[in-house]
């Protein structure tokens, strides 16, 4: 069996994917429990993370689309949109905008690159376990999100 028909993502990269998710979570929830005058700073850096990952995972598909033996327009396209989220992470950090836009920016991006990801496979770039890893992944990371986002919200 080629390891792009296996079903179950390899064992290395669940590890390594879920380990990726501690900033989400200690950042998500680290805002509720710390003193008001560190807040800033925990949002600061899980924004930080968060145009981080989006930009590593808009490198994933740049990776797939130029691995592609057919550079179709399917391929082209994916090419193209993998710029859009490490662009989307820079400016939810840069340029002053208000971390109460930066992060709903940011659960977009990553929301979007979800169904990169399912385009990906339907195109035969990445491999089919690649939704089985990437799903629960992108919901932590979105929940997280949204956590933070409620703290900007109500505070």
């Amino acid at each position: 069996m080629h390891p792009f028909d296996a079903q179950s993502p390899p064992k290395l990269a669940l590890m390594l994917g879920y380990a990726g998710l501690i900033p989400f979570i200690t950042g998500a929830l680290g805002i509720w429990i710390t003193p008001e005058g560190w807040r800033v700073v925990v949002l600061a850096a899980l924004l930080d993370y968060a145009a981080v990952i989006l930009a590593f995972m808009g490198a994933i598909h740049w990776g797939l689309a130029m691995r592609a033996e057919n550079a179709g327009q399917a391929a082209q396209l994916q090419l193209g949109l993998s710029v859009l989220p490490p662009l989307l992470g820079w400016l939810a950090i840069s340029g002053g905008m208000p971390i109460s836009l930066g992060l709903p920016m940011c659960l977009l991006a990553f929301a979007g690159l979800y169904a990169a990801d399912l385009r990906a496979v339907k195109l035969g770039l990445a491999p089919q376990w690649y939704p089985s890893l990437r799903r629960p992944l992108t919901i932590i990371v979105c929940l997280s999100l949204l956590v933070a986002w409620a703290s900007v919200l109500l505070h």
